[in-house]
This record gives C-alpha cells, structure tokens and sequence, in this order.
C-alpha cells in the first residue's frame, strides 16, 4: 500500500494543482465554460450528424434499393355449374358462381419476390439536397462560434464583478489595519494622558465599522466565486484568489463576424428554394424482379420468372406553385439584408458610444487617483500630528471615511471601465 501510495501521489499532486490552475485565470473560466456548455455541445452533434444525412441523402437518390415483397390471397367461390352447387377454393373458370368476380381477384394471388430499384440521374436531386444540410451544418458551427462569444463576455463579466470585490476587501483590510495602528498610538495618548478616551473609542467604532464592511465584501466575493462557478458549470466551492486583468479595447473590425448569420440565412433560402424545384425535374428510376407470381395454385410450380422496367414521372403544372415560391424566397432574402443592414447601422452607434463613456470614465479615474494620492499625504500628516497629540480623533476619523468612499469609487469606476472595454470588444467582433 505504501509503494502504490508513492506511485500515486505525484499524479494526484499534478490533478490537484492543475483543477487550481484551471479555476483562476480568465481564460481558464472561459475554457471551463465553452466545455460543459450543453448548447455547444448540442450545435457540434447537430453538425456530425448532418455528414450522416448526407451519406442517408446519397444512398436515397443513388444507390440501388433491394427488397423482398409476398402476398398471399384466398379468394373461394360457391360455382353452379352444371346444376350442382360446390366450393372451389382456386377457380378458374367459373361462369355461374357467388363470390368475389374471378376477373377481378384471379381467384388468388401467390406472390414471393425480390425487387430492387435503381434510381437513375439523380446527381442534382443528391447534390442539392446536401448542400441544404451542409449549409445547416454551417449554420451549427456559427452557433458554436456565437454562443462560445456570448460565454467570452458573460463570463469576463462576472470575473470582474469578482475582481471588484476582491479589491474592496483589499482596500478596506488595509484601512482596518491603519486603525488599528492608530488605536495603538491613541490608546498609549490616553494613557499619559494627552489624548482622550473619547478619541479611543471613536476609533473603536470606526474599526468595528469598517471591519463589518470588510466581512460584508469578503462574503460578497465568495458568492461572486461561487456564483462564477456556476455559470461555468464548475464542480468547486473552494476559496480562491482570481488573477489580476487588464482588458484593451480591440482593434475595430470591418466585417463583424455576427452578420456571418445573415449570410447564411440567404444561403439556406436559396438551399430551400433549389429543393422545392427539384420536383420539376424528370424523375426516371429502373427497377426487376424475380420470383413466384401466380394467381392459380395448381400452376404455381410454372409461374417463377423475372420482369424489368423503367419508371418515369415529371410535374407538368401545379397552379404555378413554382413562381410564387420564388417570389417569397426573394422577400424573405430581402428581409434578411435588411436585418444586415441594421445590425451594421445600429453596432456602429452602439460602439461609438460605448468609446464615448470609455472616455469620461478615464478622465474620473484620473481626477479619483489624483485625490487618492492627496489622501495618502493628508493622512501621513495627520498620523504624525496624532502620535504628538497635535489634531483631533475626530478629523482623522472624518479623513478615513471620505477616503473609504473615494477607494469604493474609485473600484467602481475601475470596473465600470473593464466591464465597457468587454462590452465594446464583443460588438467589435
């Protein structure tokens, strides 16, 4: 048990560390995410199943169909001939008798054959009712590719609404620890008597305060976590730190890859259309076959044999069917330019504006830096003034808080900017 243990343990190690790898990056999450989705998943059988049914559609229209047929009738009649009255199970050549018309049942049917039909010329109808499923093959893959794109943002999306939290508890584990070193400094003050005990517990009901926060933001980052996991479909309610991101804005794309939809729409209309015309088409097929085929018992023994033939069919007129099919393939291929049209008008406003808030979101960030900065040096300042007793608690106090709500804007605003740098980068696609 000790050998298998040590044979084991170094690949139990690598699974454990490797399941932590995959759960803190982004694209890690990204991965996970686009693996367990039961929607692509789906899209990517649809598309093997679609080369089956073009391999069901070549059998169809050109391979030869072989087939075993019988039929077996009994057909009786009572005949009065001759002035008697009897039952004859095969008649043949009755001429007073009740029962089925012999001219119509032949007083039987004996059958036992084998047919095989060949279809004949039927390359187009093959070809075109492929291309319809391969077009839908295609249609199945830009799900996978647009459903993998919605995962990108969804999942970046809550990333950073993690990352938010994250760095609130970072901000505010810092604050309580300043706090605390002040509560040090004061309750020494007090001590000596040059600060008050009033100052001392004002400080205690900050720290209490932000320390309440600080647990507040801790739970608010687990159910982040977990609520990350989930839309990933991971299996994990471990507490992790996510790594650090840093999102850019793409470089704007020309021909955006979400109009690829649109394109083969049209494609599976004209497919559509191509199959409904086939029916116009001449339809020839070859067929034989052999075997019994008898409508008399007694001369069963005499009646095997083969025949062979051609069958052909061709619609001649269906109430001009025809012309009214294509005239509503070419208003739907209209519709769906126009929807082309639009996404194109409308995505362009769209990523305009998003670059417009991009914009003044970075001036804020600018100016809320700027004052986090002055805060640092104010509160230099006055640690120094209130190690000597020099300023009042409650300025201090006052400082802190107007620092927590600058850092709390301040995080915001940093996640305001990476959650529109990730909704400009998924319309510029």
């Amino acid at each position: 048990m000790t050998l298998l243990l040590r044979i084991l343990l170094p690949a139990i190690l690598l699974v454990f560390s490797y399941n932590l790898k995959a759960q803190k990056t982004l694209l890690d999450y990204i991965d996970q995410a686009k693996n367990n989705s039961p929607l692509i998943k789906d899209n990517k059988n649809q598309s093997e199943v679609a080369q089956l049914e073009v391999d069901r559609f070549k059998a169809f229209y050109t391979k030869a169909q072989l087939s075993l047929s019988g039929a077996y009738q009994f057909s009786p009649v009572i005949s009065r001939d001759n002035g008697k009255s009897e039952l004859l199970l095969n008649p043949a050549g009755a001429d007073n008798y009740s029962g089925y018309d012999i001219a119509a049942s032949n007083g039987g049917v004996y059958q036992g054959l084998i047919n095989i039909n060949q279809p004949l010329f039927n390359g187009d109808r093959y070809k075109t009712s492929a291309q319809q499923v391969l077009i839908g093959s295609l249609i199945n893959e830009n799900n996978v590719q647009l459903t993998g794109h919605d995962l990108e943002r969804f999942v970046t999306d809550q990333y950073i609404l993690c990352l938010q939290d994250y760095k609130q508890t970072q901000y505010l584990d810092n604050l309580v620890s300043i706090i605390n070193d002040q509560k040090s400094i004061v309750s020494k003050l007090v001590e000596n008597g040059i600060a008050k005990q009033s100052d001392l517990t004002l400080l205690s009901i900050e720290q209490k305060t932000q320390q309440a926060a600080l647990n507040a933001f801790h739970a608010t980052y687990r159910r982040d976590l977990m609520d990350l996991r989930v839309l990933c479909g991971v299996a994990d309610t471990s507490f992790q730190v996510l790594e650090e991101i840093n999102l850019q804005p793409n470089q704007e794309v020309t021909v955006s890859k979400f109009t690829e939809r649109y394109k083969l729409d049209s494609l599976n209309l004209l497919a559509t259309q191509k199959i409904f015309e086939l029916k116009y088409k001449p339809l020839l097929g070859a067929f034989a076959n052999t075997g019994l085929n008898a409508v008399y018992a007694p001369t069963i023994p005499n009646r095997f044999g083969f025949s062979v033939g051609l069958n052909f069919t061709m619609t001649l007129t269906d109430g001009k069917q025809r012309g009214i099919t294509q005239q509503k393939t070419s208003i739907l291929m209209k519709s769906t330019q126009a929807y082309k049209n639009f996404f194109y008008s409308q995505n362009g406003v769209r990523k305009n504006r998003i670059l417009a808030e991009l914009s003044s979101v970075n001036e804020r960030l600018t100016i809320l830096e700027d004052q986090l900065k002055e805060y640092q040096k104010l509160l230099e300042f006055y640690k120094q003034e209130l190690s000597r007793g020099q300023i009042s608690v409650i300025n201090y106090v006052t400082t802190l808080k107007s620092l927590v709500i600058t850092q709390r804007d301040f995080v915001l605003l940093q996640t305001n900017k990476q959650l529109l740098i990730n909704l400009y980068n998924y319309w510029n696609w």
